[in-house]
């Protein structure tokens, strides 16, 4: 499935709910927040059914976020029934890593084929006043877990913050040195909390001079899949895993762009930083024919926007601006 600017659209979203265990400064205020009606979050049945229809369009690839997924009541049965269905190739988690630990072995048996897991410090104190919550040693245990079982796609996520992590960057690149594990450094998004908030992120040219003045040259790898995300990764003599960046804004990526995201109240998302999509709930819960839902998330997919309006004195008023907050969203 292509979108009008001949983009290859083969790799969806799906958040699954809105909640979460941690209150990350980037991500959610402090005294959390008003959390969407059960009745109005898609049903797993409803999830199925538009995992269905995308792996018809060409969907290959499917990642559950959230919130944080693993609060879902039956999250390993949907992954196992999604990766059932016939054309989809991969399906992958995100999650803070909470709860990993005593959810894995369900995960593993439905079929997981990744994690990514976020952890932007090793430090107690740093992780409590970043998350405010006191929770390091279930992340650093879910994370134990994986490398314990040798899971085979890990990622780790890491939000690079001036003043707050940046003296352990070196640690946690060096997570990949002597683990099979791509450890991604991710250009914070000026989104809801992060973009009213104090944090200021740290730009990817100067992680990898960091990484490179110790640790030597990094090396591009040429990733022959088709169904990778927006990271460029990097090998490093000596280290068994990679390096990985995502940076939106200092490095557009738009033109390659092959994601939309659908979020937990069921509206399917074909940008980022823009409101522009489709209501596929109250599509579902209208009774519509499969085939009519089908061509109606088609035409959507097909008019997805050439790029993120992030850029200062760019707007599109004919999408408006995203008015979701990341937790909403599901990254």
């Amino acid at each position: 499935m292509t979108d009008q600017f001949g983009r290859e659209i083969n790799y969806a979203r799906i958040s699954v709910t809105d909640r979460c265990n941690l209150r990350c400064r980037y991500c959610m205020p402090e005294c959390g927040v008003k959390k969407i009606p059960h009745a109005q979050i898609l049903t797993l049945e409803e999830i199925l059914r538009v995992a269905e229809i995308f792996s018809r369009l060409g969907i290959k690839k499917i990642r559950i976020t959230g919130g944080e997924p693993l609060l879902r009541k039956n999250l390993p049965t949907l992954i196992e029934k999604i990766k059932n269905i016939s054309g989809i190739e991969q399906v992958t988690l995100t999650t803070n890593g909470v709860l990993l630990k005593n959810f894995y072995n369900e995960l593993a048996a439905a079929g997981l084929d990744g994690i990514n897991l976020s952890l932007d410090t090793f430090d107690e104190k740093i992780f409590s006043n970043l998350t405010r919550r006191k929770f390091l040693s279930k992340v650093l245990g879910g994370l134990q877990t994986l490398l314990d079982e040798n899971f085979k796609n890990i990622k780790i996520n890491c939000v690079p913050l001036r003043g707050v992590n940046e003296e352990e960057i070196l640690e946690l690149a060096a997570l990949a040195k002597n683990n099979f594990v791509k450890v991604r450094f991710i250009e914070l998004m000026p989104i809801g909390c992060a973009k009213n908030s104090e944090l200021k992120g740290i730009p990817a040219a100067e992680i990898f001079s960091l990484l490179k003045n110790n640790f030597g040259e990094l090396i591009p790898v040429r990733e022959k899949n088709s169904l990778q995300g927006p990271a460029q990764y990097f090998s490093v003599k000596n280290f068994k895993g990679q390096i990985g960046f995502i940076d939106a804004l200092e490095h557009k990526f738009c033109a390659n762009c092959n994601r939309v995201r659908l979020t937990a109240e069921g509206f399917l998302k074909t940008c980022l930083s823009l409101d522009a999509g489709l209501d596929i709930r109250n599509l579902l819960r209208s009774g519509v024919s499969g085939n009519e839902l089908s061509e109606k998330i088609r035409e959507t997919i097909y008019r997805k926007p050439r790029e993120h309006q992030w850029q200062s004195g760019i707007r599109n008023w004919e999408f408006g601006i995203n008015r979701r907050q990341m937790y909403q969203i599901g990254g």
